[in-house]
Formats: structure tokens, C-alpha cells, sequence
């Protein structure tokens, strides 16, 4: 299977549709399947990361999806990676777990439960660790109006810098942004930022800062972010966005202890 994963990465760039959709599918279900990662799915990463970067590359927002599979899984915010499990595990110990797995009629007869969730947590840690080398890339994704919003999602799960919390306050698609800055902690600047926003136009963008300030305010949330969640009827969350923005308002409220 491992041996078909790059022409299947080629076809992501025919410019026929069903050869596209055949080609995400194949992936999806070998590298990323139901939060699992696989021995090849680190491997992806930096060439899934390339075809993003590409502007040229038809449908990026759907291998922008799927390189979120393969990094992060089914994690859920906030994250904290914990991947003690599989880093004792060796080079021989994953080649054999792969072997049972992919060769083996019984796997589960010939090595303990145990062995299999560790190389579990190591592929995923491999995955996650491989994701958080192009945080660069995601980064200047945000100025991209085809996959700002899911790179400013991606974004939450990384460890930031200055430079990456400069890219989410000047990011194309601010709603997106705001919530991930709100996991975010530190940078001052981020609450006079999100302060402003509470005056923006657009609905989504003063709802999520109130949210945001109220992650990283908690009770001392400003009067007007308070009056912004309590009254207001909330709108779609941004793209990228699994939880609905009505969860996040109710998440919102609770850091304020309500």
C-alpha cells in the first residue's frame, strides 16, 4: 500500500476531478482513518504541505482536511500532546508491529494489546511532529482567502511564536483567527486586538473575539465582550471549525463563570 502513495499524491494535480476525488479517498483511508495514523503517514506531510503551498493546486482546502487528519487526528482543543507511550518503543519494535499488522492473519494473537496501542501513539506523534514542522507554511496560508480559515484552525494545535500570532492578527479571515487566539496565551498585544474587534462590522468577527477574550480573560472579561455572548444570536462558525459557534459561546461563559 505504502508503495502506491505517491502517485496517488501525483493525481491530487490532475486536472480531471474523479481522478482527484479518487486519489483523496485512496489517502484518506490509508494514511488517516478514523483518528488512527499509519507507519506512512508522517511520510505525507511535507508533500501534502507542498501541494497547498502551490496555488496552482485545484481543490486545496480538501488536502488542507486531510493534512489535519494526518497531523493532529481526532484531537480536540484545548491540546496538550502526550506521546510518552510510543517514543519507548524502537525502530524494530514499529517494523514489527507493521509486520503483524499489514501480514499477520491473528496480529493480536502474537503481541499484547499494549504493543500495538504504544506504536499507535508513536505514528501519531510522528504525524503530529512532522505537521508542527511547517507551521511557517500554515502561517502564510492565513493570508489566503482559499484556506485561511483552516490553517488558523491547524494553527491552534502548535506551540506560537511571535511571528505566528502576527500572521493570525493580520489573517485574512479574522473570525477564524480570533478563536485561535483565544488558546492562546501570553502576547499582550492579542487582547487589545481583540478588544477592537468588538466594534467590527461583521457579526461572526465580534462574536468570536468576545469568545476569545473570553478564553483568555475569564472572569475579567470586558462589559461589552459580556453583553456581545449573552445578547446576540450566534452565526455559523468559521470553516475549519468542527464545534458550533453557539458550543463556544457556552464554553465562553462558563471561563467567565457563568
Amino acid at each position: 500500500m505504502a508503495a502506491d502513495v505517491p502517485d496517488r499524491l501525483r493525481m491530487l494535480r490532475s486536472p480531471n476531478a474523479t481522478t482527484r476525488d479518487g486519489a483523496l479517498s485512496w489517502l484518506s483511508g490509508a494514511v488517516y482513518h478514523q483518528g488512527s495514523r499509519w507507519p506512512v503517514s508522517a511520510a505525507v506531510v511535507p508533500f501534502l504541505v507542498a501541494l497547498v503551498d502551490d496555488p496552482d493546486t485545484p481543490e486545496r482546502e480538501s488536502l488542507v482536511s486531510l493534512l489535519r487528519g494526518v497531523v493532529l487526528g481526532d484531537a480536540a482543543l484545548p491540546f496538550t500532546p502526550d506521546f510518552a507511550a510510543g517514543d519507548e518503543l524502537s525502530p524494530d519494535d514499529l517494523a514489527e508491529v507493521a509486520r503483524l499488522l499489514f501480514e499477520s492473519e491473528n496480529p493480536h494473537d502474537e503481541a499484547p494489546a499494549e504493543y500495538f496501542e504504544a506504536a499507535a501513539v508513536r505514528w501519531a506523534a510522528d504525524a503530529y511532529r512532522a505537521g508542527q514542522a511547517h507551521v511557517t507554511s500554515y502561517a502564510a496560508w492565513l493570508s489566503d482567502p482559499a484556506v485561511a480559515a483552516q490553517a488558523a484552525e491547524l494553527l491552534a494545535y502548535f506551540p506560537a511564536d511571535e511571528a505566528i500570532v502576527d500572521a493570525l492578527l493580520a489573517s485574512v479571515a479574522p473570525a477564524s483567527a480570533n478563536l485561535t487566539l483565544g488558546y492562546l496565551s501570553g502576547f499582550p498585544a492579542v487582547d487589545k486586538h481583540l478588544t477592537a474587534l468588538l466594534d467590527a462590522e461583521a457579526l461572526d468577527i465580534r462574536m468570536t473575539a468576545a469568545v476569545a477574550l473570553a478564553f483568555r480573560l475569564g472572569p475579567d472579561l470586558p462589559g461589552p465582550a459580556l453583553d456581545l455572548l449573552v445578547d446576540e444570536k450566534p452565526p455559523p462558525a468559521p470553516a475549519g471549525w468542527d464545534r458550533s459557534m453557539r458550543g463556544f459561546v457556552v464554553l465562553a461563559l462558563r471561563r467567565v463563570g457563568l
